[in-house]
């Protein structure tokens, strides 16, 4: 047999190798970590549930997943154990990097603008309101004419929103 030939399948059976090979280690690196769990660790599940660990067994967990609710679950079911300041800021929002910075969010965002009362007293300010010389009696009996056209297209003289006569 030529060596070309041979050369797919020796590649195609090393990658299988690496693969297979990689996927061991991270299943060995979660059960160490499902091992290494202690009473007290927060934990989160394959479900997305944050829970504190209370008891270990062989295959099960007891955890706190609220103030004196409890439950069992499978070990495998652990996805993640999570250090103390992680869980603490996940579950509890206890957030220390704030805290440390001092950093205050304004109420709104006028602080944020750079503007100085000054600057704003210059700016111009629109009116919404009606204007008085735009008001003219065109504009009444277009709305006047309206309402009557109304009245004749149904026929029975009624207009919209008053009550039907029986």
């Amino acid at each position: 047999m030529d060596l070309i030939t041979l050369l797919p399948f020796i590649v195609l059976i090393g990658a299988m190798f690496l693969m297979t090979r990689s996927a061991k280690k991270k299943q060995a690196a979660a059960a160490q970590m499902r091992n290494d769990m202690q009473p007290g660790t927060g934990v989160r599940t394959i479900g997305g549930m944050y829970a504190t660990v209370k008891e270990v067994h062989d295959d099960t967990v007891l955890l706190e997943v609220a103030p004196g609710v409890h439950a069992i679950y499978a070990k495998n079911s652990i996805g993640a154990v999570l250090d103390d300041a992680e869980y603490n800021r996940i579950v509890h929002g206890d957030d220390e990097e704030l805290d440390a910075d001092g950093t205050v969010v304004p109420d709104d965002a006028s602080s944020l603008t750079g503007e100085s009362g000054a600057d704003k007293a210059d700016i111009a300010k629109i009116d919404l309101g009606k204007d008085e010389t735009a008001d003219d009696a065109g504009t009444e009996d277009a709305a006047a004419k309206d309402v009557k056209d109304v009245k004749d297209a149904k026929g029975d003289g009624k207009a919209d929103g008053e009550p039907e006569a029986k």
